[in-house]
Formats: C-alpha cells, sequence, structure tokens
C-alpha cells in the first residue's frame, strides 16, 4: 500500500509530517518559469531554487560568482509557476558570511522580491547567530552540511566529506544544532550513507540527501543532470532518467536540416 497523500500545498509542516509518516520526500531543481512548472505539475515536493544555477544557468566553474539579484530573479521566475511545492531559494555565497544582519537582510529581501518560501543557507556552528537571526523575521531555514559547494575552496576538490571520524562527528553535532538552531529540513550532501542515515534517525526534522544514500528521508538531484541535458557531470550519485542532451540535439540537427532544404515551413506551415 502507498503511503503517499495528495497535499494541495506542501508546507514546512507537511515535509515533517512525511518524515514521521515514513514517506519520502522528492525534490528537484529549478531555475525558470517553463521548467518549474512542469515539475511542479508532475507533482513534487520540494522545488530548490539552487545556487546551481550559476553552474547550469550561467556557465561558471563554482557556485560562487551568482549574486542576490541573479538569485532572486530565478526564484520569481520560479514561483509563478507553482501551485504545489515547497519553494526553497539557497543565499548564495556571500550574502550572509560576513555577519547575521547582512545573512537578515538578504533572506527578507529574497521572501519579499521573489515571494519565494524559505531560504537554504551551508554550513554548521558558524552561521548560527545567521540563521536564529532569520527565523526571528519569521523565514524558515533549511540547512546544507557535507559538501557545501561554496566552500569549494577550503575543501579544494568535489570529493566525499566526512569520511574521517573527527569529520564525521562534527556534521553530527552540526546537524543536531541545525536542528535545536530551528532549521525545518536539512540537506546533505556527498558523504557516506551509513553517516547520513545516522543524522537522519537522530533527527526529527527530515534530512534530505544528495549522495548520501537511501536511509535518509529525501532525495534532491539538479533536474538538468536527471534530465541528462548536462553530460560531462557523472557523479555516481546521478540517475539519467532521460538523455535530453541527445534527444534536444538531434530536434535541432531536423530543424536546421529542414530549414536548410526548404523542408520547413511547409503550406499547412504558413498564412
Amino acid at each position: 500500500m502507498s503511503v503517499h497523500k495528495e497535499y494541495k500545498k506542501v508546507t514546512t509542516h507537511t515535509l515533517l509530517e512525511m518524515k514521521q509518516k515514513g514517506e519520502k520526500i522528492a525534490m528537484l531543481t529549478a531555475y525558470d518559469y517553463t521548467m518549474a512548472k512542469i515539475i511542479d505539475d508532475s507533482g513534487i515536493d520540494v522545488i530548490l531554487v539552487g545556487d546551481s544555477a550559476s553552474n547550469v544557468m550561467a556557465g561558471h566553474e563554482t557556485t560562487l560568482p551568482i549574486t542576490l539579484d541573479q538569485m532572486i530573479y530565478h526564484a520569481s521566475s520560479v514561483i509563478r509557476a507553482i501551485n504545489r511545492a515547497l519553494v526553497v531559494v539557497d543565499l548564495p555565497f556571500g550574502s550572509y558570511q560576513a555577519n547575521s544582519k547582512e545573512a537578515l537582510s538578504s533572506a527578507i529581501k529574497i521572501m519579499k522580491e521573489s515571494g519565494a518560501h524559505s531560504v537554504k543557507l551551508e554550513g554548521g556552528k558558524e552561521i548560527k547567530e545567521s540563521i536564529e537571526r532569520i527565523l526571528t523575521a519569521g523565514i524558515p531555514v533549511m540547512g546544507h552540511l557535507g559538501l557545501t559547494p561554496q566552500s569549494i575552496y577550503k575543501f579544494g576538490t568535489y570529493s566525499v566529506r566526512a569520511r574521517e571520524d573527527e569529520e564525521a562527528d562534527r556534521l553530527i553535532e552540526d546537524a543536531q544544532l541545525l536542528e535545536q538552531y530551528g532549521c525545518f529540513a536539512l540537506v546533505l550532501e556527498k558523504i557516506p550513507a551509513e553517516l547520513a542515515t545516522k543524522v537522519a534517525k537522530k533527527l526529527t526534522i527530515p534530512v534530505i540527501g544528495i549522495g548520501a544514500g537511501g536511509g535518509v528521508d529525501g532525495q534532491v538531484l539538479v533536474t538538468h543532470d536527471m534530465l541528462g541535458m548536462t553530460h560531462e557531470f557523472s557523479p555516481r550519485f546521478l540517475r539519467r532518467y532521460l538523455n535530453l542532451y541527445e534527444s534536444m540535439g538531434n530536434a535541432f540537427k531536423k530543424y536546421i536540416t529542414d530549414v536548410k532544404n526548404k523542408d520547413f515551413p511547409n503550406k499547412n506551415e504558413q498564412y
């Protein structure tokens, strides 16, 4: 029997309920209206307007260059398409690390100008003040631990995090702290499955994994990756549900050929 319940509108409370019932949470990224509409209509639970837009939409090597205003542009495009999903927006690099006042004004700006439902921040106890300040304004916060792409230059690599006991213990401690601070959910990126399962069991808030195994409360992937629109990125955790790079390429080639051969437009395709 499926535990899948039809929610008209997914809220932070819905996600908590889903975890309690053992229903897995499905989350994908979106950065524009058209894609967000298709994803939302499919019945997704959470849409992440990720700072991965920096890579996917703008072609940057890291997530660092994307600005707060660019994130707001993507978030408002997504919000206009949504009927059901909970929309979470990444606070981009440099918009919350300096101090908690800046973090609060960044979060308020996102919520006010895009109409989003919540924000996501990377880090543990070092961002305690920022999280608490954002929460006092009534803005829900999702945490993010493990591989935190905004700290890529500190790590120097995108490899799996928290393999060593010391880092694993710190991750568990940070996860528990994020729950205490009041985060409504947590993303764990690229950490050993056993550790992620342990964290999900310890916390009452939902834990969503990307490359963190199946023992967590939900999964998130970058939509362009799972649709196979990108083809140079192949981490172990990625399942490609389509090969759109090829299908779209074939459609474009066919169009070019039809135009060159004067086959398009035909008699029925003109006025």
